[in-house]
Formats: C-alpha cells, structure tokens, sequence
C-alpha cells in the first residue's frame, strides 16, 4: 500500500493547492495522505491572538473542503484542525474518509512557558483513552498528536491494537531535528510498526524569536530505520507499507511475543 506525507507551510483558504497534491496522489494509487500541524489553520502563536469566531469560520471551511477531495479522489485525509464548539477552542487530528468523518481530540498538550496549548485549548486532561485506529485495504493505522509521541501509554496501546502504522502529524522548530530523529527511530523499531511523520515548514516571527519549521518529515520502517525524508522545501513524501517486512521484523525481534501472557506485579 502506498500513503504519503504532504509537507507545506499553512494552505490558506483556498484548496487549488491540496487538489494538485491529491491529483499526484490518485495517479500513484496512494490510499492515504497525511498532513503536519497548523497547516489547515495558523501556527499556534498567531491563534492565541484571532478571534474564536473567525477561527471557527476558517475550520468548517476547511472542513467542508476537506470531505469534498476525500471523496472526490476516494483517498483518506488525516490533518489536524481546531474546532470551536460553545466558544472553547480543542485540538483535533481529523480523518477524512471518503464516506465519513473521524475525529481524534489530542489528550496531553504543550505546556512550556513559551508555548502553552494546555491553557489555550479546551481539550479534556483527565483519563487517558486509547488513540483512534481505522483499517484501509488490511493495514491498520493509529493517530496521535505530535506532542504525544514522548509519552509510552499510546505506543503500548498501539502495540496491544497491532497497529502497522503509525501517523504523526507535527510542527517541530528550534533546532530539535536530531532529537526527533532519534525519537522516531527508537520508537518505530521498539513497536515494529511503521512511523509517518508529517512536519510543517516555514517560519513564524514575534517580537524576539524566528521559530522555524524545519520539516523533514519521513517514514520510518519497522526496523528503525529512516526509509525516505524530505528537506525543508514543499514536497510530497510517497512511502510503501509491506505487511510482509513488518511480519518479519516482529518475528526477527520478538519483543511481543516475549512479554504477551505476562502479568504485571502490583
């Protein structure tokens, strides 16, 4: 199966653009196509200061021009998007299926002094749940937020599910490519699963930081190894997913069969 990554800066309004990359997609018989953070809607730092209502307004266009290439190139879309409801702003990754529309809220957001989404958005900090995961074609695919790849819970819960791909969408500036990298590797060959990860690009300025989006984003085979990465240029990643090498990778490590009938000592 085939899916790929878009990397852009923020699309604008108008879907001329994501039309041509899904056009590109059709003709390569891609199933899925993964979009970064803050691409369907302004980075972070320029929502704090927009309206809500001019937010929603932008998000349900987006919305409504989202659920129309989905079905128009029989593909599905997962982006990222916030939503308003009851003038509470939450952070959602959206799956765009061609019937139907999935919405997975992130659960644990930033919370840095220089960067707080936690106290922005709306979004519940309760219980964990366990992330969204669909079946296309035989391969099953997990969501999560960007930020939520540092925390163990939602890889144990893919591992549990079976998932063969991971999807995560992400806007990571400052310089922390190497430590992403790492992350991502470490987390693909552990899981023996598949990581798409979809980076913005560009660049945001306040009145003492440029924060620049660096992109690479990449995918990441079973085995921790970096299958192909982009620049930080506008470009669009196609990656093959081979259920068989991800049969393969599980047997040749085994780290579930290891622990599976295992119980856990209170």
């Amino acid at each position: 199966m085939k899916v790929a990554v878009l990397q852009t800066a923020y699309l604008g309004m108008s879907s001329n653009r994501l039309d041509y990359y899904l056009r590109a997609c059709k003709l390569k018989d891609v199933k899925l196509l993964l979009l970064g953070e803050y691409v369907l809607n302004r980075f972070f730092k320029e929502l704090e200061k927009t309206p809500l209502s001019m937010i929603k307004e932008q998000s349900l266009h987006q919305i409504k021009n989202l659920k129309e290439l989905a079905k128009k190139y029989e593909l599905t879309i997962v982006a990222p998007l916030v939503t308003i409801q009851k003038e509470k702003a939450y952070k959602n990754v959206a799956i765009f299926f061609p019937k139907k529309t999935q919405y997975y809220l992130q659960q644990i957001l930033i919370d840095y002094k220089h960067w707080n989404e936690k106290k922005f958005f709306a979004n519940p900090t309760d219980c964990l749940k366990p992330p969204i995961t669909f079946m296309i074609d035989g391969v099953k695919f997990g969501v999560i937020g960007g930020f939520e790849l540092h925390f163990n819970y939602f890889f144990d819960q893919f591992s549990k599910k079976n998932v063969d791909v991971v999807l995560l969408p992400t806007v990571s500036t400052f310089e922390s490519n190497q430590r992403w990298r790492e992350i991502l590797k470490t987390r693909a060959y552990l899981g023996n699963h598949y990581i798409l990860r979809a980076n913005r690009i560009g660049e945001y300025l306040d009145k003492k930081t440029k924060w620049n989006f660096y992109g690479e984003s990449m995918c990441v085979d079973p085995n921790g190894k970096i299958e192909s990465i982009l620049t930080d240029k506008e470009e669009l990643l196609i990656c093959d997913i081979d259920k068989e090498y991800i049969k393969e990778c599980k047997k040749a490590w085994g780290f579930r069969a290891t622990v599976n009938g295992r119980t856990i000592c209170e």
